[in-house]
Parts: C-alpha cells; sequence; structure tokens
C-alpha cells in the first residue's frame, strides 16, 4: 500500500507556540503533517516527499544576530511554500525583501482586506477577521511578489508568488480566532500543494499494521500497560498486528481511580483477548510513600517502583527482544526542541529507565499522532469508549491529587468523591464535549462543619476541570451551580470524612492543570 504520510506537508518550527496546532489543522483536513526544526537535515524533512512547506511563526526578530533563518533547501525543492508571520519574514528575507519592526505592532485581532484573487484567498469574503501577533512586518516584499490582503498597520499582510506557488501570511491562520483560517489552510493544501486528503485512521492502522511486522517479525513485544489512552491504543494496535506476540504487564499501584484494576483486565484479557499479566503492587508503592509529602519525590519514588516492578516481571519472560510504548506526536515534538529551550515542570515515570540487563528495541507505533487522532484509531480498532474517552490520567496517578500523606484511607475517599464528580458530570452530558479534564483533589486541610446536631473537623476535596485545545493553555469550565452544588451534596453525604467541596477557578498559566 501507498505509505500515507507521503505527499504530505512539512512544516518548519521557527520557536512559535502555535506550531503543534499548525499540524493539527492539516491533518484535520486528511493529510499528513509534520514538525521538524527549522535546521533539521533536509533529507530527514523530505523522506516523506512532502508536497508543500509552512515556515511557522516565531519569537525572533530576522535581524537578531541568532535569528533562525529559511533554509535553502527549500526554495530549491520548488515545492509551494507558506510562511506564518515570523516565517513569512524569513521568506521574505531570503528571497530580498525587507523585514523592519513595525510602527504599530498588532496583537489580537484585526481585520484584513483581500486584494484580487489569488488561490489562497479562493471563495472568501474580501474581508476577513484574523489573530494577529507580530512586531516586526514586511515592509518592501521580494522581487515578483504581489499584495494579496492589507490591514490599516500592514500593507502586506498576506502577499505570493503565484507563479512559484509563495505565499507569506503576517497572521496566524491556525488558531480559532481566524475563523476562515481553516479554508485558507485547505485552499494552499488542495488548491496550491495538490495534496489528496488519504490520511485517515483506517489508512494508518493498515499501514502501522504493515510497519510492525516488518519491525518485530516473530519476535516478542512487552508492553507497559496502565490502562490510559495511548498505551491502551498502542497494544490495541500491536495485538491487531502480532496476535500472541504481544505480551502486556499492567501493574495497579494502588493509585489508580475506581474500578480502574478491574476494567483494564476485564478489557484486555477479556474482551481484547490480550496476553495480559496482571500485578497487584499496592502494598509496595504504600510502604513506598509512607509518610512522603513532597510531590517531586513522590514521583520520584513511584517512578523507581514502577520500574522496579516491571523489570522484575520482564526478567520472568524470555525471548523478548522489543519494548512498546504509547509515545504520541506531541512528545516527538517536545524531545526535539533544544534542550536549551526546555524547562522541567514535573517529572513522570516512564520504562525508558530500565536497568542495564534489560534493553530492549522499541516499538513505538503511535508516535506519528496526536491525542485526538489516538482516540479515532482506538475507536476504529474497536476498544470501548470508557477506555477510547478515559479522561487524561498523570502517570503517578492519585498520588498528586492526593496532597499531603497518602495513605490507603486518603485514597479510597479520593477515589469515591472523583468518581461522584465523573458520573455526574458523564450524566449531565458534559464529560466529554464541554471539559477536557476533570478530577477531584483531597486538600491536607480539615475544616469545620456541622452535620446533624454535631460539629465535625473533617477533610476538604477541590474539584478542577478545565476546557483547553492543546493543554498548553487552559481555562476552567463552566459548570452548571445546579450541577456543581449536586456533586457536593452527594459527596458530603455519601464520602465518609469529608465535609467541605471547593471548585478551582484557576487557569493555566498561572496555575498548571494538576494540583501537585
Amino acid at each position: 500500500m501507498t505509505d500515507p504520510r507521503h505527499g504530505g506537508i512539512a512544516i518548519l518550527d521557527f520557536g512559535s507556540q502555535y506550531t503543534q496546532l499548525i499540524a493539527r489543522r492539516i491533518r484535520e483536513q486528511g493529510v499528513y503533517a509534520e514538525v521538524f526544526p527549522y535546521d533539521a537535515d533536509p533529507a530527514v524533512v523530505n523522506h516523506h516527499e512532502p508536497k508543500g512547506y509552512i515556515l511557522s511563526g516565531g519569537p525572533s526578530s530576522i535581524y537578531d544576530d541568532d535569528a533562525p533563518q529559511l533554509p535553502p533547501f527549500v526554495l530549491a525543492c520548488g515545492q509551494p511554500v507558506l510562511g506564518i508571520c515570523y516565517g513569512m519574514q524569513a521568506l521574505a528575507h531570503a528571497l530580498g525583501g525587507v523585514v523592519a519592526p513595525a510602527r504599530a505592532r498588532e496583537y489580537g485581532p484585526a481585520q484584513i482586506t483581500t486584494t484580487g484573487d489569488s488561490p489562497l484567498f479562493h471563495d472568501l469574503p474580501q474581508t476577513l477577521a484574523v489573530w494577529m501577533s507580530h512586531g516586526d512586518r514586511v515592509e518592501q516584499p521580494p522581487a515578483g511578489w504581489t499584495t494579496l490582503a492589507a490591514t490599516a498597520n500592514s500593507p502586506y499582510a498576506a502577499m505570493g508568488q503565484l507563479e512559484r506557488g509563495l505565499y507569506g501570511v503576517q497572521f496566524h491562520p491556525e488558531v480559532a480566532h481566524t475563523p476562515q483560517g481553516e479554508q485558507i489552510l485547505r485552499n494552499f493544501l488542495f488548491g496550491v500543494c495538490g495534496c489528496s486528503a488519504n490520511w485517515s485512521p483506517a489508512s494508518f492502522i493498515e499501514d502501522a499494521v504493515t510497519r510492525i511486522r516488518e519491525q518485530v517479525g516473530g519476535e516478542r513485544v512487552l508492553l507497559a500497560l496502565s490502562g490510559g489512552v495511548d498505551s491502551a491504543v498502542a497494544g490495541a494496535l500491536i495485538h491487531h498486528a502480532i496476535g500472541e506476540q504481544l505480551v502486556s504487564v499492567f501493574v495497579n499501584t494502588g493509585l489508580l481511580r475506581l474500578g480502574e484494576p478491574e476494567q483494564v483486565v476485564s478489557v484486555f484479557r477479556g474482551g481484547q483477548g490480550m496476553n495480559l499479566i496482571a500485578v497487584d503492587a499496592t502494598e509496595t508503592f504504600l510502604d513506598g510513600l509512607r509518610g512522603v509529602t513532597e510531590p517531586e519525590a513522590k514521583r520520584k519514588i513511584i517512578g523507581r517502583l514502577f520500574i522496579d516492578t516491571f523489570a522484575e516481571e520482564a526478567r520472568k519472560l524470555e525471548n523478548v527482544r522489543f519494548l512498546a510504548q504509547g509515545t504520541i506526536y506531541p512528545d516527538v515534538i517536545e524531545s526535539a526542541k533544544s534542550s536549551k529551550q526546555a524547562k522541567v515542570i514535573k517529572s513522570h515515570h516512564n520504562v525508558g529507565g530500565l536497568p542495564d540487563d534489560l534493553q530492549f528495541e522499541l516499538v513505538e507505533p503511535l508516535r506519528d499522532l496526536f491525542k485526538d487522532e489516538v482516540r479515532k484509531v482506538g475507536a476504529a480498532l474497536g476498544l470501548p469508549d470508557s477506555i477510547v474517552w478515559r479522561q487524561p490520567f498523570p502517570g503517578p496517578g492519585l498520588a498528586v491529587r492526593c496532597l499531603g500523606e497518602l495513605t490507603w484511607e486518603r485514597l479510597e475517599t479520593l477515589r469515591a468523591a472523583d468518581a461522584i464528580f465523573l458520573e455526574e458530570l458523564d450524566a449531565a452530558g458534559l464529560l466529554r464535549n464541554s471539559t477536557s479534564q476533570c478530577f477531584a483533589v483531597l486538600l491536607p486541610v480539615r475544616s469545620v462543619g456541622v452535620m446533624g446536631d454535631n460539629r465535625t473537623y473533617e477533610e476538604v476535596i477541590a474539584l478542577r476541570a478545565v476546557t483547553t485545545d492543546d493543554f498548553m493553555t487552559a481555562d476552567w469550565a463552566r459548570l452548571p451551580y445546579d450541577l456543581l452544588a449536586k456533586v457536593s451534596n452527594r459527596i458530603v453525604s455519601e464520602v465518609k470524612g469529608v465535609n467541605r467541596v471547593v471548585y478551582d477557578i484557576s487557569s493555566k498559566p498561572p496555575a498548571t492543570i494538576e494540583w501537585e
């Protein structure tokens, strides 16, 4: 079969916070898109024979000493190019145009007026609402280029060299604040580049199965199955490809949500027929975490214990050559960024830290997919909605939602409150469509309350619900008051040891989504 990744779009990243969003918007049109650092090896960028290039925005000024410049191969390839914001400036500068600080910087909503016909703005109104974010602007386009759109502050809000298929836009078509941005990208993909819409869950599965079989052959593969979406879909996909050659290990840390350990075994061993080894290591983890309250210390202990437990099970197996991981595309993009730009917000356990006597070759079948694509592939593979649409869950589990000391009793309290919250959100139809991540947090705080005629002094549950497109930023969900009241009443009435419920109305940033 034809690789569905061929003939797509290569995106060169100049440092924009929206780069991943560009790729997602293109994938939503059924066209494969891949992100590369602007200085990536041309052979790597062109491996899948892209039909066009998109240059992302970025925070630099083109005349800064260390400003990233347009790689020469992009123009030498002769394929269409779309420069966005800084990408437009880099394109103009490389071809002899003039870029300079704008007299009035544009950040936020603006209106552009298109001038004449062009493939980029085909079938769009003459006046468009767009989202601007720039300090510099093109003062003089390269020779042979024409103005395609302008604003009051930017005479070249869009420009192009139509014969060569070269375009630049000063605004961001990939963000929701540019309402017709999707159509602009569609025009570039299909009208300018001549791409085909052949990127779909079905085409991905067919291609991935072939690649897994080619890589693995007759060898065995080991997978750490957490029950989360990524490892679940990776497991289902690999099992679909090689059947009993896959051995999955599920470690119950005692830090999962209500009913999850039983559900994982039921779905994957019973429903999917996978070769699943289930290990109950609850006592090991609780013993190791006794008295520990510092968040990073919790994470490190959980990571070490997880690796130790997984390694112990791996040593019992024979003739295992490959280790499968549910790595997804945002992980790949982030790992490709330079270390000087990376900042560690929190650590997670990862089976990549296995001891030296357990060295495997990696199988990462989902490394080309965004989270929403992972869910679509999971649904196409027949996984139940309870797995495919499972709420995001941190690697350390409830340990970072149970603030303070971890005990079995406090974890059970948190599990019960969390289950009530998710149950009521689901019943109200808000769990999948109106929220992105929802959970309860048990605080190491006691407050005075009254139940019946008695004074109580019990712990506090905080509820957290957010909406987000990319999890890089998030806003608190405006849940109905009546729903919050019902959840609060149920938790206080049904969960022993809790007499107060609060709702977190912090956005990210400045807060993070998780509390620890």
